[in-house]
């Protein structure tokens, strides 16, 4: 069969070699249901869930209908490419209780293409190895296993790491260098709902960091050391606990601000603009600072509130006020970009051969790869 035929098969070739599981990946990536599919090609929701669990294959003549409905080629329903199938309870949803069900089946489907990608590329290119203990995924470590307490895990990995105690800078950073892949989903409506999810049950760890949900430099790093406690500790285990959840922060914050480390920093007694400049020397919200000075017993229930309560008053203020993303391009992902432009430089890999290969719209893989399209958008005048 020629490149050409490969890249443009017929819809007859596509419906004798279907797959069922594609069609509910663009069916989840579009954010539709089977009713909204079927009103879009002239079927019923029984017929697309037949074609979706195998029962029955779509007549040639829907092939064309399905891609565009769906915003995908035809080559993409084809059996045969790598397919980073992930069960959705395995995946641990920061707002599980306001991620409505339809949302999270669009963010698995992201993630699974997040591999798919992965996987491509390092056919090219040497990702970093996953240096993660108790990885479930296609790498383990031999002999290394992290405490199960959540704060002793998080010394653990620093040390593991070779992170010191002190503050850390670039985070994101940190955990690509390890291994593990970050990402920021596409800016819509159900990707700012979700906020930021993980999962280590694909053959890579995998965080997916929203980054404009609050646009604050400071809860977007703590979020990014939640999800890496989520990779640590529950990476075997089933998400939708609140307990998963209340680990996940406490490794957060024994990650990021070490007890024995930032507790001679503290101030005695309340003090905001004090804690307004530890905030930028460990990179950290002051709400965080403020947890952990009535964590440690310098503060007493009732001060902090009232701290909180002058905090709320100060949000707008230098010293306080969120700080955008836009300003840290080192807590910003960059390792996948940076593989493509290698297997570029060194392989001479083109986006048309990578989107060629993945069967998928060149644009949703500058998309993933955070390499938005840079040419003016052009349009005839009437």
């Amino acid at each position: 069969m020629s490149t050409r035929n490969q890249s443009h098969p017929s819809p007859q070739a596509v419906a004798d070699a279907f797959a069922p599981s594609r069609l509910t990946q663009a069916r989840h990536l579009a954010g539709l249901t089977k009713k909204d599919l079927a009103e879009r090609i002239g079927v019923t929701p029984a017929a697309v869930g037949q074609y979706e669990t195998g029962m029955t294959r779509p007549r040639p003549a829907l092939v064309p209908q399905l891609a565009d409905a769906l915003a995908v080629p035809p080559a993409f329903f084809l059996t045969g490419r790598p397919h980073g199938k992930l069960d959705g309870s395995m995946a641990h949803f920061r707002s599980l209780r306001s991620t409505r069900a339809h949302q999270r089946a669009k963010a698995v489907a992201f993630v699974e293409q997040v591999w798919e990608l992965a996987h491509a590329l390092e056919k090219r290119v040497r990702l970093p190895h996953v240096d993660l203990p108790g990885f479930s995924g296609g790498e383990v470590h031999a002999g290394v296993d992290l405490p199960r307490d959540p704060a002793q895990a998080a010394r653990a990995l620093r040390r593991l790491w070779g992170l010191g105690t002190g503050p850390l800078s670039h985070i994101v950073r940190h955990m690509e260098a390890h291994g593990v892949i970050v990402v920021f989903p596409p800016p819509d409506e159900d990707s700012a709902t979700v906020d930021a999810f993980s999962t280590s049950q694909l053959p890579r760890p995998i965080v997916v960091l929203t980054a404009n949900r609050f646009d604050d430099i400071h809860r977007y790093r703590f979020t990014a050391a939640h999800e890496l406690g989520h990779l640590v500790l529950h990476g075997d285990t089933a998400s939708g606990d609140a307990q998963q959840e209340r680990e996940a922060d406490v490794f957060a914050a024994e990650f990021l601000t070490p007890r024995d480390s930032i507790l001679p920093d503290l101030p005695r007694r309340l003090d905001l603009r004090r804690l307004g400049q530890l905030r930028h020397t460990w990179g950290v919200s002051v709400d965080s600072l403020l947890y952990r000075c009535r964590e440690v017993g310098l503060l007493s229930d009732s001060a902090a509130s009232r701290a909180y309560q002058r905090l709320r008053e100060l949000r707008d203020q230098p010293g306080f006020a969120a700080e955008p993303i836009s300003g840290y391009p080192g807590e910003q992902p960059t390792l996948l970009r940076q593989a493509f432009e290698l297997a570029v430089a060194e392989t001479g890999l083109t986006m048309a051969q990578l989107a060629g290969a993945l069967a998928w719209p060149a644009g949703r893989v500058r998309e993933l790869l955070g390499m938005p399209d840079q040419r003016p958008a052009l349009r005839i005048v009437p």
